[in-house]
């Protein structure tokens, strides 16, 4: 009796949340009783029958978990997507190479399985497959700094097309069907019209976006010919943190607007650079579609839900379908921070368009998919929250 009161011990807090209703109640738990868990624990020892089907019911409920694997779920994007995963209830076992995860986001946050290794590494990966029951794969492992990419691109093929090649073979030969992909809407170019929508052309002007293209082309002639379904996500700048202040940006080096001004507010930095102030929008500053890290990762596992219900290989796009400027986000960023954050106008960088908004219509019809924290100043006061913790806070 004492071992499986320490094996519900150990995993009742889990349990308790898959538990259907009328199970809690056989041990009289309700809004109105709130029994403490040495209550609890005294109240199935009295009645062994009831612990009896407890651990039948346990059985049922972790057998039935799906195990998803996530490459790259020690980083920024895929750390947020293993802790929506969780919250849904599947099982996660995270692929990371560290060159840019954390392993103590993993170790202490998340609290799940780090297999420290590349999808370069087929040996690796047939080992995972044979040793752990994966039913899908959730894909983030990819290098994401277009400028890096432009002078190295070879480092970009190897990673994000290579490793990407190579971590699709293993799942075939493992007969693992289902594929979350983690793409860019860097696929579509410089865009002809805004908000960008699934069927606009894609025509990358960077090697970074080029990778992205052709990993999205892999899968499909991989549905074809081998019956691998996936789910392709296509946003642009994925913001905030974990609204608990659990999970964060922490990207060395650090290229994005929001966590720059944030260094800024914390004396990191001393001033933000404005890139252009003569564009086509009404503040002459250029506009980005941000979108929370959180929507993003529910997106991904709603994608996921999708394809094991049956769903046939597809694209979306991500975004709040309404850009910010450069100007916005700064005045934002001083209004949650209560920062003056020092901004210098600069010239225009090369390549930049003047806008960039993604149409998530279709995943929003879809899949139901609806962003909970949209505002940007909520976005901004997660991400403050996070970098406070992360990076010390203003003296």
């Amino acid at each position: 009796m004492s071992s499986s009161l320490l094996w519900f011990g150990a995993f009742g807090g889990q349990i308790c949340k898959r538990l259907p209703p009328l199970l809690l109640t056989g041990f009289a738990l309700s809004r109105d009783l709130a029994l403490t868990l040495t209550e609890l624990m005294t109240a199935i020892v009295v009645n062994s029958k009831l612990l009896l089907i407890l651990i039948q019911k346990v059985i049922v409920v972790t057998q039935d978990m799906q195990t998803v694997l996530v490459t790259g779920g020690a980083g920024y994007i895929g750390s947020h997507a293993v802790l929506a995963l969780q919250n849904a209830g599947y099982n996660v076992v995270v692929l990371d190479n560290l060159v840019y995860g954390h392993k103590d986001i993993v170790d202490n946050t998340l609290k799940t399985e780090l297999i420290i290794g590349d999808t370069n590494n087929r040996p690796l990966l047939d080992q995972l497959f044979s040793t752990h029951s994966i039913d899908a794969v959730m894909h983030f492992a990819a290098y994401a700094y277009v400028g890096e990419s432009v002078n190295n691109p070879s480092k970009y093929y190897h990673n994000n097309v290579t490793g990407t090649l190579t971590l699709l073979d293993a799942m075939v030969d493992a007969d693992i069907k289902h594929f979350v992909f983690s793409s860019t809407c860097a696929t579509y170019g410089v865009p002809k019209a805004v908000p960008i929508v699934e069927d606009h052309p894609q025509n990358p002007i960077n090697p970074y976006g080029a990778t992205k293209l052709m990993v999205e082309r892999m899968l499909a002639d991989f549905d074809v010919a081998y019956d691998l379904r996936s789910v392709c996500f296509r946003y642009f700048n994925a913001a905030g943190a974990d609204p608990e202040g659990r999970l964060g940006e922490d990207h060395h080096p650090e290229t994005h607007l929001i966590p720059l001004v944030l260094q800024t507010a914390l004396g990191k930095r001393e001033s933000i650079s404005i890139f252009g102030t003569d564009y086509p929008t009404p503040d002459q500053t250029c506009v980005r579609d941000y979108i929370h890290v959180s929507d993003l990762a529910e997106a991904h596992v709603l994608g996921l839900d999708y394809l094991l219900k049956g769903g046939e290989s597809t694209k979306f796009n991500l975004g709040n379908g309404n850009g910010f400027s450069v100007k916005e986000i700064i005045e934002a960023a001083r209004t949650v921070t209560g920062h003056p954050i020092p901004a210098v106008e600069c010239d225009r960088r090369p390549g930049d368009p003047p806008s960039l908004v993604g149409s998530a219509d279709r995943a929003r019809s879809m899949l139901g998919w609806h962003p909970q924290y949209a505002d940007i100043e909520t976005i901004i006061r997660h991400a403050w929250t996070w970098h406070q913790k992360r990076h010390s806070k203003v003296a």
